[in-house]
């Protein structure tokens, strides 16, 4: 009877296990897809993050905007790659300065730095840095996924004083409304 009743008790728990979703560790290791999610739910690849594996639970960052989705403006005589729609154009701003460009499970700052972007209306001229949107990231089920929040990208048009620390902390940003910018998410997978 005992045997009978652990062998339920068992077969109960292998079909707990069974049903728990199955989370997959984010490795810090080779190359990822980064994908915008607009508010209307459609998901586009808009470039890739490589990741090199740099000691110390860490991994240097290289981002790479795919130029057949990003489409070049030509925004206050400089050249950006952006994502348009009927709304919202959405631009890809480079981080300007040396950095370290690592990363580790528990620190995403210069991850945030090196996605940088900024939104303007389809019919407005020039870039307006005040404007500006940096993604502060978290871990998912499924990888990383970054939130956009509201900051001014004119901090950076002059270098900081320290390159090897962000200019952005966590103070220097505000979270938007939920689906005030078009782009509401990015995810790297």
């Amino acid at each position: 009877m005992l045997i009978k009743r652990n062998a339920a008790i068992g077969g109960m728990l292998c079909g707990l296990i069974l049903l728990q979703p199955k989370v997959q560790a984010f490795v810090l290791q080779g190359e990822k897809f980064l994908v915008a999610e607009t508010r209307e739910g459609q998901q586009t690849r808009i470039g890739h993050v490589e990741f090199t594996p740099a000691g110390a639970g860490q991994a240097k960052i290289r981002v790479r905007m795919d130029h057949a989705v990003m489409r070049d403006h030509f925004l206050s005589m400089r050249e950006f790659k952006c994502l348009a729609a009927a709304l919202e154009v959405t631009c890809h701003v480079p981080y300007p300065y040396a950095n370290p460009a690592t990363v580790s499970l528990d620190n995403w700052q210069w991850l945030d730095h090196n996605l940088l972007f900024l939104y303007k209306k389809p019919e407005d001229f020039g870039a307006k840095l005040w404007n500006g949107i940096i993604y502060r990231w978290r871990m998912t089920p499924t990888g990383l996924e970054g939130l956009p929040q509201a900051v001014d990208l004119n901090l950076i048009s002059a270098p900081p004083d320290r390159l090897d620390q962000p200019p952005y902390g966590p103070a220097d940003s505000e979270p938007f409304a939920p689906d005030a910018r078009w782009i509401r998410k990015l995810r790297i997978e």
